[in-house]
């Protein structure tokens, strides 16, 4: 048959010390990634509203 399994004890020894645990290179190289994604989004956006030739017109008199 088969072994019954101790969850606390395999929690135990799954246990993280939390002084050693950092993003390390992986999360900077997100973090960096999302911030230059966003500063050439932010880049197109305004190159877009530069584009954008807004003239109001007058209203039509009511009769």
């Amino acid at each position: 048959m088969s072994t019954p399994v101790n969850l606390t004890d395999l929690a135990t020894g799954l246990a993280l010390d939390e002084t050693k645990v950092t993003p390390g290179l992986l999360g900077f190289v997100v973090f960096a990634a999302l911030a230059v994604a966003t500063w050439f989004l932010v880049k197109s956006m305004n190159k877009q509203f530069k584009r954008v030739d807004f003239t109001e017109e007058p209203d039509a008199p009511k009769e």
